[in-house]
């Protein structure tokens, strides 16, 4: 059987037995989470503290008190896995946020979004959250298919499964979420 194929099937026994399911699935997908938080962690600012195995396990505590319904197949599982390594990488943007504002040093905008280029510089998680909000309440689907690929690492035939749409659409969708999100950060 197919990892794919593996993951599904344990996500099914996931509602009877949610420790044994997780110990199942770990080996699993354990190395393309590792990736994922990897890649999310270069993008970040120079000075964060987070190290990509405690992303993963913050992660981890979070999917275990997730309903079996929301974890259908391996698309859904690393859908929901990116949603939870963002949030848990915005909640610490947070923090750090607030930590600033309490030191009273002042923080120029410039400063904290530097958004142009993923991969060469660093990310404004709360930027790109807030703005990736913000495009949810004008175009939720395509939200969506921005998070899955760029979050969730998921090919295109695999997000059009996921969100119920063609490929085509998924193509045009990812093309306007991020021209959309470029000028959002852009303009911000």
């Amino acid at each position: 059987m197919s990892p794919a194929g593996d993951i599904t099937v344990i996500l099914k026994r996931w509602g009877d037995d949610r420790a044994a399911a997780l110990e199942a699935l770990t080996p699993i997908v354990y190395s393309e989470l590792r990736k994922l938080a990897a890649s999310y962690l270069r993008r970040e600012r120079p000075d964060h503290t987070l190290q990509p195995t405690a992303l993963i396990n913050e992660a981890y505590l979070r999917l275990v008190r997730q309903d079996a319904a929301s974890l259908e197949d391996r698309s859904h599982f690393y859908g929901l896995a990116a949603r939870m390594m963002r949030q848990i990488l915005v909640d610490t943007a947070r923090a750090n946020r607030a930590q600033k504002r309490g030191s009273g040093d002042k923080i120029s905008f410039d400063e904290k979004i530097q958004a142009a280029t993923p991969g060469k510089e660093a990310w404004d998680f709360m930027a790109l959250h807030e703005a990736l909000d913000k495009l949810a309440e004008h175009h939720g689907r395509t939200a969506q298919v921005v998070e899955l690929r760029y979050f969730g690492g998921l090919q295109l035939e695999e997000i059009a499964d996921n969100v119920a749409t063609s490929l085509a659409t998924v193509k045009r969708d990812l093309i306007m979420g991020e021209a959309w999100l470029r000028r959002a950060l852009a303009g911000a």
